[in-house]
């Protein structure tokens, strides 16, 4: 039997760590990934005894964003099942943003497409020297729209404007200079960099901390309304189905340029 793809384990401190394990794609997110967050995020909010909650991913990689197969799966579906996709999609990051304890991301290797997304929902992230982000998803043909909110209060609407139409890649450095990441350490240093974050955040008091967190969400307008969430949704899904989206799909299956290329080749 396989090993679960998000694993959850807790220690006596009330530290939670829930590990995106599917490295043998580069932890690509496909349904069971989301629900798996999901449920684990669910479970960490009720348990009092959880205190902090540490993102990482399993492998080489932190998070290549979406399973592009298996987005071709579902793009095939109908237009109801693709904007219940959507959502439990954009209820995992908009979870993660909300969450009411203390988040923490530990980045290394690639960190693609919804993984910059997750980064950008945490409350503190620290990456090491190899990481390596993208917002890829237009280059693919879809859209970066569920997670969009949650780059611009991370990293600032014209850093966004540039990396998600260009889907460039930049390093831990370029993140920590738009405020993406709070700190980068040596790679293989993770563990050691956020050993004295933790600690303070298990000093801070726990209600206070949520309070805290919520009117500072509040105050910067982060947490998204119910009609906004749902039009985000729409557009996400509807734009899954598009002739750009099988074409962008279908150029990354084969290995070529898109169609719209128009430069060399």
């Amino acid at each position: 039997m396989s090993d679960p793809v998000v694993l959850l384990s807790k220690d006596p401190r009330g530290v939670a760590t829930v590990t995106i394990n599917r490295p043998e794609v580069n932890n690509a997110y496909n349904g069971d990934v989301i629900q798996g967050m999901i449920d684990a995020l669910e479970e960490c909010g009720a348990d009092e005894k959880v205190r902090v909650v540490v993102l990482r991913g399993n492998g080489k990689h932190f998070q290549a964003g979406a399973d592009l197969r298996w987005l071709n799966e579902i793009g095939a579906l109908s237009p109801e099942e693709n904007v219940a996709v959507s959502r439990r999609t954009a209820s995992a990051v908009c979870g993660l943003n909300d969450f009411p304890k203390p988040t923490i991301a530990l980045v290394h290797g690639g960190c693609f497409g919804g993984g910059v997304g997750i980064v950008a929902a945490c409350d503190v992230v620290i990456a090491s020297e190899d990481a390596i982000f993208a917002i890829t998803e237009a280059r693919w043909g879809v859209m970066a729209g569920i997670i969009v909110p949650h780059l611009n209060a991370a990293m600032g609407p014209r850093n966004v404007r540039r990396y998600a139409l260009t889907c460039e890649r930049f390093g831990a450095a370029k993140a920590a200079e738009m405020g993406l990441v709070h700190e980068v350490c040596p790679t293989g240093g993770l563990d050691a960099a956020a050993a004295p974050v933790i600690d303070q955040l298990l000093l801070s008091a726990p209600i206070a901390m949520t309070e805290t967190k919520q009117v500072i969400l509040d105050h910067a307008n982060i947490t998204l309304s119910d009609e906004y969430f749902e039009e985000l949704v729409a557009q996400h899904a509807a734009k899954r189905q598009s002739d750009e989206a099988a074409e962008g799909l279908k150029s990354f299956a084969e290995k070529r340029n898109p169609s719209w290329y128009t430069g060399t080749a």
